[in-house]
């Protein structure tokens, strides 16, 4: 999902980001089963993974959107990564363009920082090995960012549009790249390319039974040259609870590895802890369940 900074609207939730929460889908107890992995009955030897939490739909079962985690003492962010690659981009890879970015994932292990990395099908498909191995990393999770990368509303910076029909598809062939990679267990998450969505959007979402992921702090990755901007606008925004976008493609973010150099230390220093999507989620849904939202 690639974003200038200076664009960066949801369709949904013009301005803040944070009031699609509110909007479109508030905290509850975990309620969907795993894309792709229905869950199993208790004591089957074949069980599946402990389900991972989920927000509980909105009105009329709409797809529940995740901004930002609880405001709270406990300082935890959450850094996300998007590894774009849209459909039509595979004759410039075939050129040698990399759309991956292997130093940011090494810097990642480096520093000991769990993430969550949203991924298009098509990029799995073209990196199967790169996403067995972040797939298989405990320290990561993968989640959904479509299979195409093809917007899911009108004028959404420039992207091809999915008709209607074929959202659900989108989804669903990208759970599909993924066990075909080798990603064994993806998150139920999902991240609309360019963040664009709207209120159709999310009730043909709502029979796949994921929970839609935003942010609350834009990187100014996407096409920046200086990392040290790109750290100073992450380490200004950032509160308790936050979820950065951030991406992981080496041709359209080139500066981010260098700018995690400065992001992480600085972020820790400050007291703050990180975490994967999914254990702010649980955050979420168990301060709302004990009122400490």
């Amino acid at each position: 999902m690639i974003i200038p900074v200076r664009r960066f609207v949801a369709t949904c939730a013009l301005g803040a980001l944070g009031v699609a929460l509110a909007a479109c889908g508030t905290p509850g107890t975990p309620h969907a089963a795993r894309p792709g992995h229905p869950a199993s009955a208790s004591g089957s030897a074949n069980a599946q993974p402990p389900r991972p939490p989920t927000l509980a739909p909105g009105s009329s079962g709409i797809t529940p959107v995740f901004t930002n985690g609880p405001r709270t003492k406990d300082k935890i962010v959450s850094l996300t990564f998007d590894a774009d690659m849209t459909a039509n981009e595979g004759t410039r890879a075939a050129a040698g363009e990399h759309f991956d970015n292997p130093e940011l994932i090494a810097t990642l292990r480096a520093f000991k920082v769990p993430a969550t990395l949203f991924m298009t099908g098509r990029w799995a498909d073209e990196y199967p090995k790169e996403a067995k191995d972040i797939g298989q990393d405990p320290l990561f999770e993968v989640a959904n960012h479509s299979y195409s990368h093809y917007a899911f509303t009108d004028n959404c910076y420039g992207l091809p549009i999915v008709p209607q029909e074929r959202m659900r598809a989108e989804v669903e062939e990208a759970y599909t790249a993924f066990k075909k990679a080798g990603v064994p267990h993806a998150m139920p998450y999902f991240r609309f390319p360019g963040g664009c969505y709207d209120q159709q959007a999310l009730r043909t979402l709502s029979a796949v039974g994921v929970t839609a992921v935003q942010w609350d702090v834009v990187s100014g990755d996407a096409f920046a040259t200086d990392a040290d901007a790109v750290a100073r606008q992450v380490l200004e925004g950032v509160k308790p609870g936050s979820v950065v976008v951030m991406h992981c493609t080496r041709s359209a973010a080139p500066v981010t590895e260098q700018a995690l150099r400065t992001i992480v230390p600085e972020l820790r220093k400050k007291g703050f802890r990180f975490v994967k999507v999914s254990e702010m989620i649980g955050s979420a849904t168990q301060g709302e369940r004990h009122g400490t939202t």
